[in-house]
């Protein structure tokens, strides 16, 4: 499957107060980094947030604009980004801070093949859909970031109704593998923490 990855850590992190999510640490990883990981196999990948250190040869980093300006103007960035290079058929869309979402990924990089329309997306059992667990068609995510720009409607915009437009289909992924970090608690319950220095 030929695919590109944008890889979302442009966040405020008001919760964590300030402490970035993408610089947090798992079993010896950052979430970035294992959000990197998560997106192995992609033609090109290209992370959207503050200038990260560390990121693999050959991995893209871009801003959303403006700064902080919320998921939908950052895949809009991303998508930005990637023209340059070219761009696979689909794309897969990940927020960094979400530490087992490799199992996520497998599962939907396993459902792809079988499913027409314009992509999947990530579910709970209970049908609870994380839009920034997904892979969805480029040509209709670009249409969709083409209409929303239109509209005035990317800069602090919701993703759901950036991709309300597409055809996707929720797949339910492994229990535990969109699990986010939004607060300290989510973090402990997570076993995520902060890099010691």
């Amino acid at each position: 499957m030929d695919f590109d990855a944008i890889i979302l850590a442009g966040g405020r992190s008001s919760r964590l107060g300030g402490s970035a999510k993408s610089a947090l640490m798992l079993d010896g990883a950052t979430l970035l980094e294992r959000s990197v990981a998560a997106a192995a196999g992609a033609r090109q990948a290209v992370v959207v947030g503050p200038e990260a250190a560390g990121l693999p040869g050959g991995v893209l980093s871009t801003r959303e604009d403006p700064p902080f300006a919320g998921p939908a103007a950052a895949i809009a960035a991303g998508l930005s980004a990637l023209r340059g290079a070219g761009r696979a058929d689909m794309v897969l869309v990940l927020a960094c801070d979400m530490p087992r979402v490799a199992e996520a990924v497998h599962a939907l990089l396993n459902a792809l093949p079988g499913e027409g329309g314009d992509g999947v997306i990530a579910a709970s059992a209970d049908g609870r859909q994380q839009p920034l667990a997904g892979f969805y068609s480029t040509a209709a995510l670009e249409r969709a970031v083409q209409d929303a720009a239109a509209r005035n409607a990317l800069v602090n915009g919701s993703v759901f109704a950036l991709l309300a437009s597409l055809d996707v289909q929720a797949v339910v992924v492994p229990a535990g593998s969109t699990d986010d970090v939004d607060t300290w608690d989510d973090a402990a319950a997570l076993g995520v923490a902060v890099r010691e220095q």
